[in-house]
């Protein structure tokens, strides 16, 4: 690790990185290296004992380069590690550095600062950026796109959502991603106009209370520099992974731990996913069973400690939905720390993640129209008290079923498909009602959203309408509507993790999950009610709302995912 992974764009490591964080002083070479190439304008050489090491290991371990992030950890599937080489956008994760030798490779940090304050500023007004993980390989990749010009017609936004056909964003829903990139791409020069009135400390408290947990919305977070664990790790830091057989192997580098740990990353099944629990038998107006679901957090669980110290945060610039509030990680590096008397970080794997986190809850529910039937659910606590609040009426079964574990704490939990379950019955809208063919739910603070589809549009659409008090920031809030309707018509549509006889999940890449991509994600329209008050938390209620006329929209098939597109064909 290097003094440089604490910083942050403004303060970028300097020249002779690679040296430097290797042991070599400016100057003198106390190993052997036979692979050089120029990075970020300088040249640099590798040490031989990183040459079978891929690009990112060797910028993020050896040059101490913070921007691109690990997320499919590593399976080439993410685009979190984007950066350009020879001027093209490239996957660093499965790039082998061998590759790079003699050529050029741009890193965010070799942007020059207008450009990448331009792209900051551009997240920032359109809300396209939360955690701020994934964003840096997202403006690689578009970086990319800008400096080929806009040719003789101006670069839309079905453009933009092609170009990021190899990425993933799990928190935006993709609409201020894209709306950012038409901006600064369609721009020949000069910094993109900024909203005068942006006020960090209240998008941060509107950010904080959509994820359940502090968070910073602000230049250096757009570009990716919030405080990651990965990211701040002091100098002279272990690095802990969990070998084939559980146990935990230490070395001084990740890639050194990879390589000592001897294991195979798990790739896509064959296996479908489908409801591990039946729906209760009975004469029912509805009925709906799901599938067990990843968070599918881009960033994957990692915190590092001093020798008897407190450990850091696992959930760094965002709650991951709920992911990782009970992650053993923190514990894992107080105990290494301890053990070998040195800072140490501990980081799960992709893998890992889908392995050994939690999941959100399966259910199987029947329904009849007056409100009342049966709930079964994976074991899980807090669910009834979830459920109770919106259909008082069902009766909730806990069943035993043999799967990965799984947490309350997801965003809109069991209440969720409750909800789903009603509107199906006809005990809530769409059927005609106050709300004609949108959907109401409220939150549990208190907040409220009515969503509709509107597939009439040239463009078919998700509109959403939300009571969320004081907007605080309403493009933070708009950002974070946006992103709950994506997971929740992802949810319904496309996602599933398909889980072995033994219990395994046997899906283990990020693509296999089914996230809706920037193309198959519809445009967004939100609207706030301006009746003010004290600010409240909407985006569950959004997802809820969302999950429900996005079934409806498609008849209420039985089980999801429906293995569908948002809008119905023909």
């Amino acid at each position: 690790m290097t003094e440089g992974m604490a910083r942050h764009p403004g303060s970028w490591p300097g020249p002779v990185v690679l040296q430097r964080a290797a042991g070599v002083q400016t100057g003198a070479v106390s190993e052997s290296t036979e692979l050089s190439f120029e990075l970020n304008g300088t040249p640099v050489e590798v040490p031989d004992r990183f040459l079978g090491a891929s690009l990112l290991e060797v910028l993020r371990d050896v040059g101490g380069i913070t921007s691109a992030k690990d997320g499919c950890a590593p399976q080439g599937q993410c685009g979190c590690c984007t950066v350009l080489v020879d001027g093209r956008a490239r996957v660093s994760c499965v790039t082998p550095v061998k590759r790079v030798a003699g050529r050029s490779v741009t890193t965010l940090e070799g942007l020059e600062e207008p450009v990448a304050a331009r792209w900051a500023e551009a997240l920032l007004d359109h809300g396209g950026t939360q955690c701020g993980f994934c964003t840096p390989g997202i403006v690689m990749r578009l970086e990319e796109r800008r400096r080929r010009g806009t040719g003789p017609k101006p670069v839309g936004a079905k453009e933009v959502r092609k170009a990021l056909a190899a990425h993933l964003c799990r928190c935006t829903g993709w609409q201020g991603i894209t709306e950012a990139a038409v901006e600064v791409i369609g721009r020949s020069g000069g910094a993109s106009p900024s909203r005068g009135d942006r006020d960090d400390e209240a998008a941060a408290r509107r950010a904080g209370l959509e994820g359940a947990t502090p968070q910073r919305i602000e230049a250096r977070s757009a570009l990716g520099a919030a405080p990651f664990a990965v990211d701040t790790v002091p100098s002279g830091a272990l690095v802990a992974v969990r070998g084939a057989d559980g146990e935990w192997i230490v070395a001084e580098s990740l890639t050194e731990a990879r390589g000592r740990s001897a294991k195979v990353q798990g790739r896509r099944s064959t296996l479908s996913a489908v409801p591990p629990l039946e729906v209760p038998p009975g004469d029912w107006a509805a009925s709906l069973a799901t599938s067990w679901v990843e968070p599918a957090y881009l960033e994957t669980d990692a915190s590092w400690c001093e020798p008897g110290g407190e450990p850091s945060s696992v959930l760094a610039n965002g709650g991951a939905f709920g992911g990782k509030l009970s992650s053993p990680l923190p514990g894992v590096a107080r105990e290494l720390a301890d053990r070998h008397g040195r800072p140490v970080l501990a980081v799960w794997s992709r893998e890992d993640t889908v392995r050994l986190g939690p999941k959100r809850p399966p259910v199987a529910i029947g329904v009849l129209s007056d409100g009342t039937g049966v709930m079964r659910v994976a074991s899980t606590a807090g669910v009834d008290a979830a459920v109770a609040r919106v259909a008082p009426g069902l009766v909730v079964e806990h069943v035993d079923v043999r799967g990965p574990r799984t947490d309350a704490r997801f965003r809109a939990a069991g209440w969720a498909e409750a909800l789903c379950a009603l509107v199906a019955a006809g005990v809530r809208g769409p059927a005609g009602g106050p709300d004609g063919d949108a959907v109401h739910a409220e939150a549990p603070g208190g907040g409220w959203a009515r969503v509709r589809l509107n597939p009439e549009l040239p463009e078919p659409c998700i509109e959403v309408e939300v009571g969320a008090g004081d907007p605080l920031d309403a493009t933070v809030l708009a950002s974070y509507v946006t992103g709950a309707a994506h997971m929740a018509a992802s949810m319904v549509c496309s996602e599933g993790l398909a889980i072995g006889p033994s219990g395994e999940p046997e899906n283990l890449t990020v693509r296999s999950f089914g996230i809706l991509t920037a193309t198959a994600m519809p445009e967004v329209v939100v609207s706030v009610d301006g009746s003010g008050g004290e600010p409240r938390a909407v985006s569950e209620a959004v997802f809820a709302a969302t999950a429900a006329v996005v079934w409806a929209h498609h008849g209420f098939p039985g089980t999801w995912p429906l293995g569908t597109s948002v809008f119905a064909r023909g």
